[in-house]
Formats: structure tokens, sequence, C-alpha cells
């Protein structure tokens, strides 16, 4: 029987910033289009200054008494806030942990080409958890993963610190790192023979 369809019945987000009549108490505080302190003036007397320069009247603090309001450009300065908001979000640097999967025996070519990766996730500023997967007798040994991953963080040459030490669980033994200082200079100085060279390795691995 097909599950009926659940409605997003909430009400679209609306702007409740209150400009020109929307705002409805008796005086507010003015301040002009260039930033200057008008004073306390009559609300109809601040909507009518701002009419009459070609801009909206904007509560920007609605919970001062008065109110403190602004002479704007509503739409144009709303956009700019967008912008800003945008340019903030463009700036955040966005974590992402990768996982890299490794046997206690793994074959050094192998080995050598998961270390290539680990490399380039760091040299790009992300997480990377190095798992360990022990199968049947394995388990009975898991100081050999430990010394794997001990030995893959040593061959790493400083581009990792060790944010989550090696944690068994179950048949998997974990460990997180995070890029270091010189794996985030080594990102800003990559080239783009270097990228394309290590994406080759990894469509081969």
């Amino acid at each position: 029987m097909p599950v009926p369809r659940r409605f997003d019945r909430r009400p679209p987000e609306r702007d409740t910033t209150r400009i020109n009549e929307r705002i409805r108490v008796p005086q507010v505080r003015l301040i002009g289009a260039d930033g200057e302190q008008l004073g306390i003036v009559d609300t109809p007397e601040a909507l009518r200054r701002a009419q009459a320069a070609d801009l909206d009247l904007v509560e920007v603090a609605p919970n001062s008494k008065p109110p403190v309001t602004r002479m704007l450009d509503y739409s144009k300065y709303k956009y700019e806030q967008e912008q800003k908001q945008k340019q903030a979000r463009k700036h955040q640097q966005q974590v992402n942990i990768r996982e890299i999967k490794l046997r206690p025996k793994i074959a050094e070519n192998d080995y050598n080409t998961k270390k290539g990766h680990v490399e380039r996730f760091l040299k790009h500023g992300d997480k990377v958890k190095i798992t360990i997967m022990f199968r049947g007798r394995e388990q009975a040994h898991p100081e050999r993963g430990r010394d794997l991953l001990q030995k893959l963080f040593e061959d790493l040459g400083g581009m990792a610190t060790i944010e989550s030490a090696p944690l068994q669980e179950g048949r998997n033994m974990s460990m997180l790192l995070a890029p270091s200082k010189e794996a985030r200079a080594a990102e800003g100085a990559a080239t783009v023979p270097d990228a394309a060279e290590a994406d080759s390795t990894s469509a081969q691995g």
C-alpha cells in the first residue's frame, strides 16, 4: 500500500521587519540615511521624511523604547545583507571526514597507494579516519593494527596530527587524523599538475 505523502503545512518564512506603514508605534528614534541621529519624532513625521527622500522607514531596533528606525532603501539593504551572508557561508571551511580502510597484512604497493590517498585528503583540509579491518585469527593480534597505524602516521612526515588515538571496536580498529599546519601549507602551494597526478593515482587504486 503506498505511503501517503506528507505535505509541509508550515507557512513560508516571511520578513518580520517592520517598515513604513507597518510601524504602528506613536514615536520612533530616527536615524537619517547618512547615519545622523535625528532624535525622537512622531512616526507619521518620520515616515514623511523618508518618503520625501524616496526611502523607506525601517525599524532596526524594535525592542528599544522608543523603537529605533532608519531611513534607507530597504530592497537594496536586504539584497546587500543576503550577499554578505552568502559570502560568509562561502568562507566557512567545511571539514569532511574521509575513511581509508587497511588490512593488517596489506601489501607494500597497496599501502603506498592508500598513504597517497591520505596525503591528498589531508592537503585538501579533510580529516581522515584510518580503519584496520581484522578477520578471523587476526583479531588475536591487535598490536599489528596499532603498529600499522603508527607506521602510517610516521610515514606521513608531519602532515597529520592524531585527533583520536587508535581504538578497537569489534573487528575494527580506528584512528582519526587531522591535517597539520604543514598539510594546510601544502594545500596552498599545490599546483594543478599535482592535483591531476593525485586524481590519476586515485583512479588506479
